[in-house]
This record gives structure tokens, sequence and C-alpha cells, in this order.
């Protein structure tokens, strides 16, 4: 490679990394990775950058992690925390298809590489895949009077604690060691074994570890 090639390449290089800083610059400017009515759900239905930054700082301490965002929407926080701790894996479960679009075109924008989106419910997968989770309590939906990200789905109160019956079970055969962040969560879905080991945002923002 010659010396006008190396500068050709590192002026791409810097280029594309000025343009990814750019998209991760502030919540608005993110969210325009989205169509305009997924923008509209953003304040209620997505995790702001500052929350994924701080999720991931705990659950991807380790390289190499295998992170699952539960109920992952537009698929924000996966590729926020990809972002910011490009040396651990995430991976997003939603089961809304058009949602899970949205979020695999965002992925092909900003070009991450560590990401991966999952069309379905999470109740069919394989725990034993993941080291460590994240929750933005995608089951409260569920629960009268609260706001919804459509109609596309079935919604009740049966399902809410289904869903947080069946995620306690599951996170309750992880190993010690597992990390949890959970926002805004009634904690219902939190086993016993769990150990709060710090929080944020008045306590609205938690992180967990099992012993």
């Amino acid at each position: 490679m010659n010396k006008d090639q190396h500068l050709q390449i590192s002026a791409t290089l810097e280029e594309v990394t000025s343009t990814l800083h750019q998209w991760f610059s502030s919540d608005e400017q993110f969210n325009h990775l989205y169509p305009l009515p997924v923008q509209a759900l953003a304040k209620r239905h997505w995790t702001p950058l500052h929350v994924a930054y701080l999720a991931s700082k705990h659950l991807a301490a380790e390289t190499g992690s295998r992170i699952l965002d539960i109920g992952s929407g537009v698929g924000k926080f996966c590729l926020a925390a990809a972002y910011y701790r490009p040396d651990s894996f995430y991976y997003g479960i939603e089961q809304r298809r058009p949602l899970v679009r949205d979020a695999e075109t965002a992925r092909k924008i900003l070009k991450s590489t560590n990401v991966s989106f999952i069309h379905g419910n999470f109740t069919q997968i394989d725990f034993k895949q993941f080291d460590h989770f994240y929750f933005y309590n995608s089951f409260y939906e569920n629960l009268a009077s609260t706001d919804k990200i459509d109609y596309d789905i079935q919604y009740s109160e049966e399902l809410y604690d289904y869903y947080s019956r069946f995620l306690r079970k599951r996170l309750e055969q992880k190993p010690a060691g597992t990390k949890l962040v959970t926002f805004h969560s009634m904690e219902d879905e939190l086993p016993s074994g769990f150990e709060l080991v710090g929080s944020d945002l008045s306590n609205l923002l938690k992180f967990w570890i099992k012993i």
C-alpha cells in the first residue's frame, strides 16, 4: 500500500467514525434513524442513550459477553450498547416484526457487526445462549390503562403475570455471576438470589448480579 492509498483509507475511516459519533450525539439525533411514527414513541418506549451507556457498563464489563434485551422494540438499547461497549455481543428479541425490520434498518445504517435481532416471543428462546440480560419492563403494556406501542398483539393482565413468572423461572436457572439491568421495572420478574449492586436515575435504573 502506497502513501496515497493509506491516507485515503485513513480519511474514509475518520469520516465513518465522525458520522457514527453524530448519530450518538443525542437521543433526538439517534431517533432520526427510524420512521416518524417510531420516533414519536421514543420518549415512552425506547431506551435513552445515557441509560444504554450505564447499563452496558454493568452488563459488558467482561469482553465477549452475550447480552439479551428482552423485548427489544426497535433495537435502540442493543445498538447503543454495541457502540459504547463494542467488545461484547448484543441480541434483541422482539415479537413485532415491523419493529424488528426497523431495528435491522438502523443496524445496517450504523454498520453494527456485534448486534443481532430475533423476531419472536422471548419464551421461545434458550436462555443458556446468553450471559447477561437487559429488561426495560416490556411486559408493562399488558396492564390496563398503560400506553401501548400498538394494538397488533394481545394484551392482558394474565399475560403480564405469565411473562413475569416465565422470566423469573429462567433467571432462577442462570448461574452465579449472571448480571441483570432493570429499567422502570416493578420487579415481579426478579427471582431471589439477585443482589442489587447499584442504581441510578432515582432508582428507576437498577443493576443486579446473581450471587
